[in-house]
């Protein structure tokens, strides 16, 4: 039996730490985990995938640690059976769900679409809260922490420091920096005389 277990941030610590125990209480030898939000490249779940072999079991504690929409999870679930590999979901409404069986495989299917219809709703109420904030002039949004730190990057540029470094001493993505550089250059060719 083989876990994989995944946070979204660093602040989710104690829900690792939490799936770790499951996981190991279920009898989990190996385990795969990772903090990192699910649309980003889960590098320790493809170990994992890598990792497992016929006659193996995945082992998650609910189906949002592992795939990000039912596509997804179908997904994962088609190339562990291609391997010869069954999935176990601890906790699916209280429940343990096996894709070993048809009923298993039946009821992740189900779920998984259940639990992507809910996170849909989720999100559909959040954008419409954000509207109504902005209209109501509540809603300031996230600070543009890399347009804010401009002059800085400018000012490192000059000095002859690179992009990644750059992002690094600021803690910006090198992106952000990209995008002022792209800026500036911009900026100073609509300047220029023609």
């Amino acid at each position: 039996m083989v876990g994989y277990a995944r946070t979204s941030t660093v602040e989710q610590e104690a829900g690792l730490e939490a799936q770790e125990r499951d996981l190991r209480a279920a009898g989990c030898t190996k385990l795969f985990c990772e903090r990192v939000s699910s649309v980003a490249k889960r590098e320790r779940l493809e170990a994992a995938l890598e990792y497992v072999r016929e006659g193996d079991m995945l082992v998650v504690t609910k189906p949002d640690r592992l795939a990000r929409s039912t596509a997804d999870l179908l997904a994962i679930v088609g190339r562990l059976e291609a391997k010869g590999v069954a999935l176990l979901v601890l906790s699916m409404g209280g429940q343990a769900v096996d894709t070993s069986t048809p009923t298993g495989r039946l009821m992740l299917t189900m779920l998984g679409a259940v639990a992507e219809f809910e996170r849909a709703l989720m999100l559909e109420r959040q954008r419409e809260g954000i509207a109504k904030a902005k209209a109501e002039g509540a809603y300031k949004g996230r600070k543009p922490t890399a347009r804010a730190k401009a002059d800085q990057i400018r000012k490192l540029n000059s000095e002859g420091v690179g992009a990644a470094e750059i992002a690094k001493l600021l803690k910006i993505g090198r992106a952000s920096v990209y995008r002022a550089f792209h800026a500036d250059h911009k900026r100073k060719k609509e300047t220029e005389p023609s």
